[in-house]
């Protein structure tokens, strides 16, 4: 009988967006009348999210054109960056965070704020991926990702959705918190995902590679495994293809060799470990592949700029260097 393939089937691009699992940082309620805005400042590490409930908005990031939000309108900033949403141009905007806001939870706020005209209802969220594969695929993302409720092929599921974490959100019963930020999940995803289908440049450099059918299973293996002894010859025989062929196929699509990438996704998990866990640095080396842990700092300080120990005792996000 023959033993079942583990590796088979693979979706590596829909692996990745199952890696986006998010924790929340903090979630907020907005009933707003215009005139209104609201500044919002950067958050290093984090994706913003808004949901137009009721009303509309205008949302401002620097560097990208103005978006008007509908209701059922779903917004992302996927990269951290301040961003201002208001109810026309030119109003002031204070600080989000120097607003009064009634703290339902640690994590959970709503907000009372305007002028007393227009309504506007919004759930907001700023949220953090911690899975190296999540943080590669965010880095992918543009400024902005808009997705309009009224043009959406999934409006059904999504008015759905929006209502149900409406509810969830007004309500606040035990266990909301949890459920609004299971849909806020499935609401983020579902935008990348509509990213992904619809804008060219998806089809290209890592998430082009994932959606090959070869290169995308040797970085699914990777990913997968990042101990394993691989080299080029192995991967290549993982997905059937030559050395050669796969060699120049994987630099051509990932934009780097594979044995690079593979140090380099080991590093990303690394320093997922060094942020999250109490492992030692000589066990992390050899759940990583590496001979010794001398070996493994080595390679985490050429890829990353800094030692592994500066990153576990002081929590700095390594910059890697300039190539």
């Amino acid at each position: 009988m023959k033993a079942k393939d583990t590796w088979a089937p693979v979706d590596p691009l829909g692996e990745a967006l199952h890696f986006l699992r998010m924790s929340g940082t903090f979630y907020c309620r907005s009933e707003l009348t215009a005139p209104w805005a609201l500044a919002l400042p950067p958050v290093s590490g984090c994706l913003a999210f808004h949901v137009v409930m009721t009303g509309r908005c205008q949302l401002e990031v620097a560097g990208a054109e103005p978006s008007t939000l509908q209701p059922g309108d779903l917004a992302l900033v996927p990269h951290g960056e301040g961003h201002r949403l208001t109810s026309e141009p030119g109003v002031p905007a204070p600080r989000l965070d120097e607003l009064r806001h009634e703290h339902v939870s640690e994590r959970y706020a709503i907000l009372h704020h305007g002028g007393g005209g227009a309504a506007t209802s919004l759930v907001c969220g700023a949220v953090r991926f911690e899975h190296p594969a999540a943080q590669h695929l965010v880095k992918l993302l543009p400024k902005v990702i808009h997705v309009e409720a009224s043009i959406s092929p999934q409006l059904d599921w999504m008015q759905s959705t929006l209502r149900l974490m409406a509810a969830e959100a007004k309500a606040l019963k035990p266990g909301g918190e949890t459920v609004i930020t299971r849909l806020a999940d499935i609401l983020v995803i579902q935008a990348i995902r509509s990213w992904i289908e619809q804008d060219p440049a998806a089809q290209t450099g890592w998430l082009g590679a994932l959606q090959d059918q070869q290169i995308g299973r040797a970085i699914t293996l990777i990913h997968r495994d990042p101990a394993r002894d691989w080299t080029l010859a192995s991967l290549a025989g993982e997905v059937a293809m030559s050395r050669s062929a796969f060699a120049a196929r994987f630099t051509e699509l990932v934009g780097e060799p594979a044995m690079q990438y593979l140090a380099r996704w080991r590093m990303h998990v690394a320093v997922t470990w060094l942020k999250e866990e109490s492992t030692g640095l000589g066990e992390m080396a050899t759940r990583l592949g590496y001979q010794s842990e001398a070996a493994f700092s080595r390679a985490f300080k050429r890829f990353m700029g800094v030692p592994p120990g500066v990153v576990r005792r002081k929590g700095l996000e390594p910059s890697p260097p300039a190539e």
